[in-house]
């Protein structure tokens, strides 16, 4: 791989791992089409990952120094410690899926456009749910809407299954705020990407597996994913605001179909 083709995969991390069209998806055909498929993936994925990261803390970072500021300088429980209770709760689906289950999901990768495909379509078919339900308005997320949300972010390990579509679309459909779903679902991602990405450079570390990318394309990797990541961050919590999301359905339901259609006539 060599500093451009980093780079436009980087973008395209970056833009996907927020707007709701599956950034593993893009990746698979992209990386099908580039040929870019192998070993270097692993250290590369680690990298536009903690890009994302990155990115998340930049835009919400003042959300996320108020409830650091709200959990630790008080022994009182307060909306701070709830929210981050209710985070924490979020979680404990893909906890489960990756300790427990990490084999398995890790073999529907790299076995074709098919799958991608068909998940790219049902995302399309969340997103036009979301957008069509008019349910009653809550005021605040409940904790059993935490759990339910982080079952939605659990099953979207899959590829072409939108992580932030499917949790934003579960949110609007159990009836909760535009303004608040969309922050939630990006601050709840946080510590599983970073424990992903640290799974990741532990197995590669123990298995002694080599970096096979250079630095140049690894920089350009990490600087297009987060430029790109705080464009799509903030771009996606300001859309989903207006109830937008009908768009994305619609390429959904392009790209899925074609991809679809490619993986069955090649």
């Amino acid at each position: 791989m060599n500093w451009v083709e980093a780079l436009l995969l980087g973008i395209l991390q970056g833009l996907t791992e927020f707007l709701p069209v599956s950034s593993s998806g893009h990746l698979e055909i992209s990386q099908a089409i580039l040929g870019t498929a192998g070993e270097e993936n692993l250290t590369f994925a680690i990298i536009v990952h903690a890009a994302t990261v990155l990115s998340t803390i930049v835009i919400l970072w003042k959300e996320i120094v108020q409830l650091f500021s709200g959990t630790f300088t008080t022994k009182k429980w307060n909306a701070e410690k709830d929210y981050v209770a209710k985070i924490g709760i979020s979680m404990i689906p893909i906890f489960i899926v990756g300790i427990f289950f990490k084999d398995q999901v890790e073999a529907f990768f790299g076995n074709g456009l098919l799958l991608v495909g068909c998940c790219l379509l049902v995302t399309a078919g969340l997103l036009t749910f979301a957008y069509f339900a008019k349910p009653r308005q809550k005021e605040n997320i409940s904790y059993l809407d935490a759990f339910i949300i982080g079952l939605a972010q659990a099953v979207a390990v899959l590829p072409g299954l939108s992580r932030s579509g499917s949790t934003i679309a579960t949110g609007l459909i159990l009836g909760n705020k535009k303004e608040s779903i969309a922050q939630f679902s990006f601050l709840m991602v946080l510590i599983p990407i970073l424990g992903e990405a640290f799974l990741e450079l532990i197995d590669m570390i123990g298995t002694q597996t080599e970096i096979g990318i250079s630095f140049s394309a690894l920089a350009a990797g990490f600087l297009g994913a987060f430029v790109a990541g705080c464009f799509a961050c903030k771009f996606m919590i300001n859309l989903v605001k207006k109830g937008k999301l009908i768009y994305f359905a619609i390429y959904c339901l392009i790209v899925g179909g074609a991809t679809v259609i490619y993986s069955l006539v090649s």
